[in-house]
């Protein structure tokens, strides 16, 4: 027989085991877990992410961190995130994206609290709209039931059916709870094209000025975006009522890059893949880009989209 000492120190040894293994912090060590509630982001880190990896994007960078620190910071925000990047491809709109995702959620685009939707796959035929509408909102339901901060970015916006997007419309609003769940410390993301050519040639009116590119305010492009944007038929937010209600909180501009910017991605991708850095494959690189407007050649046409493939070439130097 067991002496009672022995049985009772078994017990005890068992369920403070029990206890362990189950605690939050030992269980998150292997298996991803939602932040905890109050969690902030860490400043630096977003901050030194956005300057060593997102090139020739004063704006973005200034607009965006403040603003997903603010909203982090905030303890009872009366709105979801809702942020809205446009630009030329290329310019770090996926990029800047994806950093972000990283740092709230650190498996990033890979996290199960991130939902990356594209317009071309996820909502292709255009006599579907309705189904894709419900589809969406039981999608954004069920994830920030399980996760209140997850993210939702929405890539190809410029190639979305109008209407569509519509549907989450009720989740972005100043509503406390929308059934039963909260939607307040979600972050919404849209990435698209439309509105490149305002950016640009806004850019182009401060370099034929003799203006710095880093002059360029937000102030200076947020109007012309969301007007621009508004009755665009080809930007997925055509007479949107997102954009009525005044719901997108940052229509960010990403500048088209300069051949500057672009040996700046050429270095960093040679860096990544543990190169040294030869700035004569680097000038070959960025030489091999085209760019415009046609006379003087200033901006690449693709931005760095290209760098990663045109480095393949060189590999053997």
């Amino acid at each position: 027989a067991l002496e009672p000492l022995s049985v009772g120190l078994a017990i005890g040894v068992a369920s403070a085991l029990t206890g362990y293994l189950s605690h939050p912090r030992f269980y998150c060590n292997y298996v991803e877990c939602c932040p905890r509630a109050g969690q902030r982001l860490n400043a630096s880190a977003l901050k030194a992410q956005l300057d060593n990896r997102l090139f020739g994007q004063h704006l973005a960078k200034d607009v965006v961190l403040k603003a997903v620190l603010g909203f982090s910071n905030n303890p009872s925000p009366k709105k979801p995130l809702m942020l809205s990047l446009h630009g030329w491809a290329g310019t770090g709109k996926n990029f800047l994206s994806q950093i972000l995702a990283e740092q709230v959620h650190p498996a990033g685009l890979r996290s199960k609290f991130v939902h990356l939707f594209l317009a071309t796959l996820h909502f292709p035929h255009h006599d579907q709209v309705k189904l894709y509408k419900e589809q969406l909102q039981n999608w954004i339901r069920g994830n920030v039931s399980a996760c209140p901060s997850s993210i939702f970015i929405f890539d190809e916006m410029d190639k979305m059916h109008p209407g569509v997007i519509d549907a989450i419309k009720p989740f972005l609003d100043y509503y406390e709870e929308v059934d039963g769940v909260s939607y307040r410390k979600a972050i919404f993301i849209f990435l698209s094209n439309a509105g490149g050519d305002l950016i640009n040639k806004a850019a182009f009116d401060f370099w034929s000025s003799g203006k710095r590119r880093e002059d360029i305010q937000l102030k200076d492009l947020e109007p012309l975006l969301s007007v621009g944007v508004f009755n665009n038929k080809n930007s997925g937010l055509w007479h949107s009522s997102i954009i009525d209600r005044n719901l997108i909180d940052y229509f960010v501009p990403f500048l088209p890059l300069e051949q500057r910017h672009v040996k700046m991605c050429v270095r960093a991708e040679m860096t990544a893949r543990g190169y040294i850095v030869d700035e004569e494959i680097v000038q070959a690189v960025a030489d091999e880009m085209t760019y415009f407007p046609k006379e003087q050649k200033i901006y690449s046409d693709k931005g760095c989209k290209t760098v990663q493939a045109k480095l393949d070439i060189h590999e053997d130097l």
